[in-house]
This record gives structure tokens, sequence and C-alpha cells, in this order.
């Protein structure tokens, strides 16, 4: 008898125990992200990546990366190893590349793109530029800017230490606008060379569009919005024109 209680009691114990335990197993599991935050997780993951590899390897297309060996090279880092940094010989093991090779792969691949920008920019560029000059409403400079005058405004013209300021839209060939702005500041030479030329024709209240060429604005580096080798249209409206007074004159 007192067997079959110690029996009875030893099962009660671990049904209690197994009890537990798959409670706890419940317990946890139901600390474990959901399915729908996993995903939400994995939506935000792909927002950093695309976001690298649009602002980082100019990527404009998903065709242009192969997203199979993108998802490829996830797994492989996250099932493998982790490295202790650049100088850890797993990460070439495992991976098949130097962490300096990778950086120099990456880099030759940015550069190619940006090299075929460039010439598909100039190409475009002395086409528009050398057709736009046969227009009666254009004139060009011995520079190379071209510049339609709206009106000249005053008669005595913006220098090159004079502030201004002006209204301005400036949009690309493919008529992108890509900076506007109304009543801003700046000394007439602290701009790209364009700019400071085509404000040496107009004095106050003098309206124009100046068409410059690259080598006048941001040439083979471009800048941001801009790619390399851009011809870049401005229409130019001088509000007002602080005149430059040297120091001297000042006393």
């Amino acid at each position: 008898m007192k067997t079959i209680k110690i029996i009875a009691a030893a099962l009660a114990a671990m049904t209690m125990v197994m009890s537990c335990k798959s409670q706890g197993d419940a317990e946890l599991k139901d600390m474990l992200p959901r399915a729908s935050e996993i995903d939400s997780v994995s939506y935000l993951v792909g927002i950093q990546l695309g976001s690298f590899l649009k602002g980082q390897l100019a990527v404009e297309n998903p065709s242009e990366i192969n997203l199979a060996e993108v998802k490829k090279g996830m797994i492989d880092v996250i099932k493998g190893e982790d490295p202790k940094g650049y100088n850890d010989t797993t990460f070439a093991k495992q991976f098949k590349v130097s962490p300096y090779d990778m950086q120099k792969v990456l880099g030759a691949y940015i550069q190619k793109k940006m090299d075929y920008k460039a010439e598909k920019n100039r190409i475009a560029g002395e086409k528009f530029l050398s057709e736009n000059a046969l227009k009666e409403t254009v004139d060009t400079t011995a520079s190379g800017l071209q510049y339609t005058i709206v009106s000249e405004g005053a008669a005595e013209k913006v220098q090159p230490q004079d502030t201004v300021w002006v209204n301005y839209k400036g949009t690309l060939l493919d008529g992108t606008v890509f900076d506007e702005n109304e009543n801003t500041q700046f000394v007439a030479n602290r701009v790209i060379k364009g700019w400071t030329e085509g404000l040496g024709l107009l004095g106050e209240g003098g309206k124009a569009t100046l068409y410059i060429p690259s080598d006048l604005a941001y040439g083979q580096r471009g800048n941001r919005g801009i790619e390399p080798n851009s011809v870049l249209i401005f229409d130019v409206e001088v509000l007002k024109v602080g005149k430059f007074v040297p120091k001297e004159e000042t006393k």
C-alpha cells in the first residue's frame, strides 16, 4: 500500500512537472515575435539594404542587382562564423574573398557606373548645346555659357563680389527640377562658374535663362542629385544687388 502511494505521488509529481514544462514552453513561445512582426522587420531590413544599394552603389533599378545572389550572401553570413575583423582569416575562408578585395570589387562597380553616366551625359549635353545655340533667342559667351535674356534689369551689372538676392529654378535636360528657391542670398562669385558669369549679364531686376555646360557647373564629379557631366538650365531673376564695398572705402 505504501509502495502504491509512493508511485502515485511520484506520478502526480511527474504530471505536475510536465504540466509546468508544457506551460513554460507555451509562455516562452508567446514571447517570440509573431509572424506579422517578422514580416514587418524583414521589410525594414529590405528598406535598409535598398537604401544602401541606391545610395552607395547607385543602383536605380532592381534588375541591376541579382537579388538571388544577395539572398545567398545574407544566408551565408547569418549561418557562418562571426569574423573578428578584416584581418580574421575566417572571413576569406568562408566567403572566398578577402574584405579588402571585396571593397575593390564594389569600388570598381561604382566607378564603372559613374563612367557610363558621365559619358552618356557628355554626349547628350553636347548634342543639346549644339542645337540650342542655333536658336535665335539664345546667345553664347566665349566660355560656352548659353543664355536668353528676358530682361536685363538695371544698367549697372552684377559684379563677382556683389551680394545678390535671387529667385531661381534649376532643371536637368530631362526637365527634372533639382533645385528651386526664392529670395535666396549669396555672393556672386561663390557659386558655380556659369552662375557667376550669367549674373554678370544682369542688373537688379534682370531675368534670364542660363544654359550652363558641365565644365561651368559640376563637371565630372557631379553633385547631389546631379550626375557627372550634366548640362544645367537655370531660370534666374535678380531681385536685389548689394554692391561690394572694399574695406578701405568703408573707413
